[in-house]
């Protein structure tokens, strides 16, 4: 379902030798199956999982989701924006929610991208609050919420639009263990659909919920 082939990443600065951050990653991601991304920090893990989604281009390789190319051919940008909106959710180590809306607009985000209908999103948004335990708090801004809590209502945002694959960047790493827990048994267990997650992670609990696990080392992926 989600295929990356050959990922190459360079930072090049004016008079220095290119930074190779990614060295020729491959892997796939079957339907429903869940794989971790470990790693030391600054091994590339977040670069590597922005590139899977489309919010930053590889220096050579490509990216396909359900067949089609991210980065590749006539179109691909316009084909990579509408497959960010519309077949890949993103959860955020800070959350990345808006201060002046409250937690339903928030969740509506993502559905504002496509043609939607308002009221028929807006009542799948307090759904989705509800099933992560926040039925009671809708009119609440993000400043209101505790961290945990705030990450509930990115987990929903990420699920608002029914995606294909979610993309977790340290989903649990502002979170205490207990609260993190709780954020991963809803990650695993909220969504409607078998849907495809790659998180990456410092979390030895949160590697060993996924059915594999792969080590960025040097640029390369260990399985």
């Amino acid at each position: 379902m989600l295929e990356v082939a050959d990922i190459v990443k360079e930072y090049r600065l004016p008079g220095q030798k290119p930074i190779r951050v990614l060295d020729g990653v491959s892997f796939s991601v079957a339907a429903g199956e869940h794989v971790a991304i470990v790693g030391r920090s600054g091994a590339g893990k977040t670069t590597l999982l922005n590139i899977v989604g489309g919010l930053d281009k590889p220096t050579s390789g490509d990216v396909r989701l359900g067949g089609e190319s991210l980065f590749r051919g006539f179109g691909a940008a316009r084909r990579r924006n509408r497959l960010r909106a519309t077949k890949i959710g993103f959860i955020f180590q800070s959350y990345h929610l808006m201060p002046e809306l409250d937690i339903v607009e928030n969740v509506l985000l993502p559905s504002m991208t496509g043609r939607a209908r308002v009221p028929a999103a807006r009542a799948r948004a307090k759904d989705l609050l509800a099933k992560v335990g926040l039925g009671d708090r809708l009119r609440h801004l993000p400043a209101e919420l505790s961290g945990g809590e705030q990450q509930r209502v990115a987990l929903a945002r990420a699920l608002m639009c029914r995606p294909e694959v979610i993309l977790a960047d340290e989903p649990t790493g502002n979170l205490d263990a207990l609260t993190g827990a709780e954020i991963l048994k809803l990650l695993f267990e909220v969504n409607e659909t078998p849907i495809a997650c790659v998180m990456v992670t410092h979390s030895a609990e949160a590697a060993a919920r996924c059915d594999r696990v792969l080590k960025l080392d040097g640029g390369r992926l260990v399985t």
